[in-house]
Order: C-alpha cells, then sequence, then structure tokens
C-alpha cells in the first residue's frame, strides 16, 4: 500500500503530468504508510492466532505399564505406537514399573521403538518405581528417557537357566553389546549402560541425570511434557528429525483392554502354578470317585488356562518333569492306597516342579509362598480321595436287590414252590450251602450267599414260636 502512495506521489509532480488536485506532502504520506503496515502486522497476527485456536490440537498419547515385561506387554506396546502414529500424536508416553522380564519380548518392544515415526517417551514412575533388567534397557532405547524422583534404573543383567558358565558369558556379552549400541544410537552414557549389564548396577533419577543416562527428571506427565518440548529427537529407522511439540497437549490414554487383562493375569506364574495344580486335583478326584463329570471338566478347563499361562513363559523341562512325576505319584495314591507316601513324594514332586519349572528371569519367578502352601493342600487331598475310593471300591455293587441279602436272617417257610423265606418284601427259594443239611419249615437260616435267584443259607438254632412270629412280622412290614 505504501508503494501505491509513493508511485502516485511520483507520477503527480512529474513534470509530463498535469495536476489534477493538490499536492500531498512528503512527512503526510509516510505517515499513513507506516500506519497501514502496522495496522497490516496487527490484523495478520489476530487473525493467525484465531486459525490457531480453531484448528486441531494434537495430543500426547501414553499408557502404564505396571508389570513383568512378557509377550502380552509387547503387543500392547505394539499396538498403541502403531495407534500414535496413526493419530499424528505429539509423542507416545510409557509409564514404566517394572522388574524386569522376558529378553525376547524387551526386544520386541526396543525394536518397536527404534522403528517408530512418533517419538516415544519412557518414563520411570511414579516415585518409588523401578526399570529393572529389561525395563532399563527399554528405557535406554527411547526417544527420550525421564525418571520421576525417588524411582531406580538398572540391574539389567540377564539370567540363563539352560546351564553352563560358557553359555551364561556369551549371554552376558550379548547383552552388553546390544546396551552399548543402543547407549550410542541415543547419546547416552554408554560407561553406566554397560555397567548396568555387566555388573548389574542401578543409579537413582538424579544420578542417572547426572550421569547422563536420562534425560529429564519430572515429577509428573504434564510436567515432563514442558520439560522435553522443543527437544529435536531422530525417529524412524531413517533418522528423520522431529522438534517434540508436547506443551500444553492434552494427555489420551491407552490402556490395555478386557481380554489383555486376562492374558497379562494368566501370564503370571504363580497364578499358573495356582491353576495347574487345581486342575490336576479335579482330575485326580474325577479319577477316585467317577460321576456327573464336573470335577473331570472343571480340571481340564483350569489346566487349559495354566498351558495357556506356559506358554508365554520361559517353561524349564526340568520342572515339567516333577509335573509329570508328581502327577503319576497322585495317581497311584489313589489307586493304590496307603499310608500316604506316594502322596508325600506326589508333594515333594511338585515342590520342585514350581522351583524349576520357570527359568530364572528376572521379575518372572514363582514365589516359595505360592509353592509349598499349594504342594501340602493338593498332597493332602490326594490323600483324601484315595480314602474315598477305597469305600467306593469296597461298598456294596447296589443299594437294592439280593446282594444286601447276604447276612440276613429269615424263617424256612414250605410252599409248594419248596423251603421259601420272605426278605425284602419278596418270598426267595433257598438251598443249604452244605448238601448233607435239612431245613425244616419254621427253622432260622441265615443266607451266606446267593446262586442266582436262590438264597444259599445256613441253619440256625432253633427260635422260639414267639421269636418266629415277631421277626416275620418285621420282614413283611
Amino acid at each position: 500500500m505504501a508503494a501505491i502512495w509513493l508511485h502516485r506521489y511520483r507520477h503527480q509532480r512529474s513534470p509530463n503530468v498535469r495536476s489534477r488536485g493538490p499536492a500531498v506532502s512528503v512527512p503526510r504520506l509516510r505517515a499513513v504508510a507506516w500506519f497501514a503496515v502496522v495496522a497490516i502486522g496487527v490484523v495478520g497476527a489476530f487473525a493467525g492466532e484465531a486459525q490457531a485456536q480453531d484448528g486441531p490440537t494434537r495430543s500426547v498419547l501414553a499408557t502404564t505399564v505396571a508389570d513383568p515385561i512378557t509377550p502380552v506387554i509387547a503387543g500392547h506396546i505394539e499396538d498403541g505406537i502403531a495407534r500414535a502414529e496413526r493419530d499424528l500424536a505429539a509423542a507416545y508416553v510409557i509409564e514404566l514399573d517394572t522388574p524386569g522380564g522376558l529378553d525376547t519380548s524387551m526386544r520386541a518392544i526396543v525394536q518397536d521403538i527404534l522403528a517408530s515415526e512418533i517419538p516415544v517417551i519412557v518414563y520411570i514412575s511414579p516415585q518409588g518405581a523401578r526399570g529393572a533388567s529389561a525395563g532399563a534397557i527399554i528405557t535406554f532405547a527411547a526417544h527420550v528417557a525421564a525418571m520421576a524422583p525417588g524411582t531406580a534404573i538398572g540391574a539389567a543383567t540377564p539370567i540363563s537357566g539352560q546351564g553352563g558358565d560358557d553359555l551364561d558369558a556369551k549371554v552376558v556379552n550379548d547383552a552388553i553389546a546390544y546396551a552399548a549400541a543402543l547407549a550410542e544410537l541415543r547419546g547416552r552414557d554408554v560407561e553406566f549402560i554397560t555397567d548396568t549389564v555387566r555388573e548389574g548396577r542401578s543409579a537413582s533419577a538424579s544420578e542417572a541425570l547426572e550421569l547422563g543416562a536420562i534425560d529429564v527428571v519430572a515429577t509428573s506427565v504434564g510436567e515432563l511434557l514442558v520439560a522435553v518440548d522443543g527437544t529435536i529427537v531422530d525417529v524412524g529407522p531413517t533418522g528423520r528429525q522431529v522438534r517434540l511439540d508436547t506443551a500444553g497437549t492434552s494427555i489420551e490414554r491407552h490402556e490395555m483392554g478386557v481380554l489383555r487383562e486376562i492374558q497379562q493375569f494368566l501370564a503370571d506364574p504363580n497364578i499358573a502354578f495356582l491353576l495347574l495344580s487345581i486342575g490336576t486335583l479335579g482330575l485326580i478326584y474325577e479319577l477316585a470317585s467317577p460321576g456327573l463329570g464336573v470335577g473331570g471338566a472343571l480340571g481340564l478347563t483350569f489346566i487349559l488356562l495354566a498351558m495357556f499361562g506356559l506358554a508365554v513363559l520361559p517353561v524349564g523341562a526340568v520342572g515339567i518333569m516333577f509335573l509329570v512325576l508328581a502327577a503319576a505319584l497322585f495317581i497311584a495314591e489313589v489307586a493304590a492306597p496307603g499310608i500316604g507316601l506316594a502322596a508325600a513324594g506326589g508333594a515333594l514332586s511338585m515342590v520342585l516342579s514350581g522351583l524349576f519349572l520357570i527359568d530364572d528371569t528376572p521379575g518372572i519367578e514363582i514365589s516359595v509362598a505360592v509353592i509349598v502352601p499349594s504342594a501340602v493342600v493338593i498332597g493332602s487331598f490326594v490323600v483324601i480321595a484315595g480314602r474315598m475310593s477305597l469305600r467306593s471300591r469296597r461298598a456294596p455293587s447296589s443299594t437294592t436287590g439280593p446282594g444286601l441279602l447276604v447276612g440276613r436272617q429269615a424263617t424256612v417257610r414250605l410252599s409248594g414252590a419248596g423251603e421259601q423265606v420272605f426278605l425284602q418284601g419278596a418270598w426267595w427259594g433257598i438251598r443249604p450251602a452244605d448238601p448233607h443239611e435239612t431245613v425244616t419249615d419254621g427253622s432260622r437260616v441265615e443266607v451266606v450267599g446267593l446262586d442266582g435267584l436262590t438264597l444259599v443259607v445256613e441253619p440256625l438254632h432253633a427260635f422260639s414260636d414267639d421269636t418266629i412270629q415277631s421277626e416275620d412280622a418285621g420282614d413283611s412290614s
């Protein structure tokens, strides 16, 4: 606009152009030009602010991981990063509190973080939380590593339950190289990070910040987002640089669904061991006292649930062998009840199974407080099941009919069909157990066996007629 005014001024002052009006002074023209420039700038600023307020606001996607690192957790974080990329989130925040977990799941999470096209922030929180073992490596791999005051990180030495000092050394050396590569990639202190693997070193939040192992110490997620705002990080496989724009962003939660919650619950080795124990007990009770199959159905259900948990856990072959031995001894106790030696051996095998069932993995182990009481209770119930099975085998084969007539006494009556006795509301034919003996009308006999539908009897001493009549009346009733 100022240029237009100057052009008109020069045009009017040109000697070849006839003047059409009074001349405009130069100072007044300059004042008008400056006023126009200022007005345009103010209007543009307000328009830009209004447009920014009307436009979409980016959010931060956040999740909480307060469990051992398992394939379930790895799948949840993979879905979270994919959702953050799809929604163009400003960042994906993982609030972490874990004692460790599976190496395979940890590496899957690290790979997802390294491949992420949006910044991933791992924040060890709340106060008192820890990022140990696998959790420490995941934190070191993040684009931004943060901790809350009063938290700890480190102790990332891997443990191999597969035996052999040489194998353990190879595992540790591989983990050291892996941690060092992540430290170099993120520009963090290599010495401290490798010491967490080599020597199991740990550090508090302030110490880790001072050593350069993490980037920020913040008391809350909101404070963290303000602290990292403006930080430039390299994302994705190509190392594309992204400037974090997190100050003032809204926080959207990304939590595990019901199905994943159930899966993570079953992935607890203590829960898996209890389900396995209860399922075995249900099958043993079904074997001891066959019925409607409720015990067997429940037993199989619990065992299948336990198998799901064990499928995602580092199960040891020795533990499985002890578990099979325990089941065999429990079945032997039920099949041939004795003084409980087989049940005691099964309980001991069950304890050993619990100790060896899960390979040594930080954060994933079966508590002795779960193993011992479970073995004692299961062993005791197996002894009871054995006694139930024994009574069931010794009981009469039926509750009615000839089987209950053995041992009963009756009075012989003569009829056209021969000698008979009246028992259980019916007349029965009889014959003496000793062919040389005879029975007479009115004599007393005791049933000692069955021969088809004929009772085998033995004569008793004579009774008075009053006694005979009263007993016969009792049988008739």
